[in-house]
């Protein structure tokens, strides 16, 4: 959207209008769901010219309004869904992660939540006819568990049909089997993931705001951000903020986080994709104790909740937890080399 079309809002100039996009206020959608607070703080205005920007932004971008259940319906075939290429996962989750939803995997240390991250960094950039989304990834990392080499491993353990596919997407010469095109394939996956690290927990709220930065950026790209990764969510928060004293200011600091990374799946028809870390119930005699961090904030915005437990072996229970339209389900998977693999 540009700048010209933001003056032609009420209260705004051209000086507003700098201040806006420059806080990656681009489109009068993005606008129309922003808080007053928010806005005013951004752009320097007061709380009553903020309501009046929002609302001539929601004019302008019609939304607001009522629609049919014939409308949503017709809406929500423009969802994506991105396949963890695992029959049996895909099978349960109705075709694979949603676009515009967040989607929380949570589990403890070693049970495969960030091989499920970097797994869904390489299925995104798939072609649709193999379950990807034809997108790029963007990837927080509070835990310092990004790998390249992890990428190159999925990659490269990709069936050959699909390897070849890729191959001939990017006019790149070579077969599965050459070094040299292999080399040249990963090069070009890894130029799609766009990873930064999270110091700290403003530095990750911080990020995600530029998250939507760097989708609006690519926006009209060949391969548009498809797929918006954080592992995990909850370190810093329950690092920083130790005791019930400080619960309420992180569940709102993180409440805050979770709605800004749901704007970027809205905005951009992106998957939205959130590991979290877990703790015993102490008060739990009977069935598993493990609950995920995060407390009804978390239980509530995330749309799809899904617990990786550890089986014998490679083996990984895959159960879904909650979802709007589906049923509660378990699957398995195994955790190779190569990546994510069925059973």
């Amino acid at each position: 959207m540009a700048e010209d079309d933001l003056e032609s809002l009420p209260g705004v100039g051209p000086a507003t209008a700098d201040k806006l996009v420059d806080a990656g206020f681009e489109s009068y959608q993005s606008i129309a769901v922003a808080s007053p607070s928010e806005l005013g703080n951004t752009a320097d205005i007061g709380d009553s010219t903020a309501n009046d920007v929002i609302q001539g932004a929601r004019e302008a971008a019609d939304v607001g309004g009522f629609e049919s259940g014939a409308q949503v319906l017709e809406r929500r075939q423009q969802i994506g869904k991105l396949s963890w290429l695992i029959p049996e996962v895909d099978e349960m989750l109705d075709g694979g992660l949603e676009t515009q939803s967040i989607t929380e995997v949570y589990g403890e240390f070693g049970a495969g939540k960030s091989q499920v991250t970097h797994q869904m960094a390489v299925n995104v950039q798939l072609p649709k006819e193999y379950g990807g989304l034809e997108g790029s990834c963007i990837f927080i990392d509070s835990e310092d568990t990004f790998r390249p080499e992890r990428i190159d491993d999925m990659v490269r353990g990709l069936d050959d049909e699909i390897i070849e596919a890729l191959l001939e997407d990017r006019e790149i010469e070579g077969a599965p089997g050459d070094d040299e095109a292999m080399e040249a394939l990963l090069e070009d996956v890894l130029d799609k993931i766009h990873v930064a690290k999270a110091f700290n927990s403003n530095h990750q709220i911080l990020l995600a705001e530029k998250a939507k930065e760097v989708a609006s950026e690519h926006e009209d790209d060949e391969f548009p951000v498809r797929l918006l990764c954080v592992d995990s969510l909850t370190a810093h928060f329950r690092a920083e903020y130790v005791g019930r004293g400080q619960l309420a200011d992180r569940q709102q600091k993180l409440n805050k986080h979770l709605h800004d990374l749901m704007r970027v799946g809205d905005l951009y028809n992106s998957v939205v994709l959130v590991t979290n870390q877990v703790a015993s119930n102490p008060d739990s005699y009977f069935g598993d104790p493990t609950q995920p961090i995060g407390g009804n904030i978390l239980g509530h915005t995330s749309t799809f909740r899904m617990y990786l437990r550890k089986s014998k072996g490679d083996k990984r229970i895959v159960k879904l937890v909650d979802a709007p339209n589906l049923a509660d389900g378990e699957s398995i998977m195994r955790v190779q080399d190569a990546g994510l693999k069925p059973e």
